[in-house]
């Protein structure tokens, strides 16, 4: 499950990038836990809403969605403004870091992006995140997908998307990966 909410985040990285270039993606290395975890708050209610429209025939009438979920999610609505900019700024460093490792017609998509301002990719980013989410949903994951919704529903917000960074930074990332909460002294 985590390669699905992976996934829809990094590729919010790859919509769009402001003013980062090759030069800083090559010295950030590393992406911040609570960008990370902002783009969790930030894609869930798109991620709910995808499993929502690709479940609609394989879900229960009485299971966790239909009882719980509007509730669930709503809890990650009304922080999706505030994460915004953390979920931005992940998507700007995997997009730098994308784009130093990619050729340059994958440059040019980055440059024309680029040249949007950062309120105008949101509905853009939306919608793509959601269809790609979407995608990869298979009929006979619903199940799990809602089984797992409601195992997570007891955490607030906030913990979630923190333990989803842990899990990451746990999970040893590399594309990108999670900087250390704690960043070891430099040797003197």
């Amino acid at each position: 499950m985590t390669k699905r909410i992976i996934a829809p985040a990094l590729a919010l990285a790859a919509l769009a990038t402001a003013t980062t270039t090759t030069a800083q993606a090559q010295q950030q290395a590393c992406v911040n836990a609570a960008d990370l975890g902002d783009a969790v708050l930030y894609a869930m209610p798109i991620a709910y809403d995808a499993v929502g429209t690709s479940c609609a025939r394989q879900l229960k009438a009485d299971g966790f969605m239909a009882r719980d979920g509007a509730g669930f999610v709503e809890r990650f609505r009304a922080k999706q403004d505030a994460a915004w900019p953390g979920a931005f700024r992940l998507i700007k460093t995997f997009m730098a870091q994308e784009g130093g490792e990619a050729g340059s017609s994958d440059a040019d998509m980055t440059a024309m992006i680029a040249a949007l301002p950062e309120e105008s990719l949101r509905p853009f980013v939306d919608g793509l995140v959601g269809q790609m989410i979407a995608e990869e949903i298979k009929p006979d994951s619903c199940g799990k997908i809602e089984r797992g919704m409601e195992l997570l529903a007891p955490l607030p917000a906030d913990n979630l998307a923190g333990l989803f960074a842990f899990v990451a930074e746990l999970a040893d990332l590399k594309s990108p990966a999670v900087c250390p909460a704690n960043p070891p002294a430099a040797a003197k």
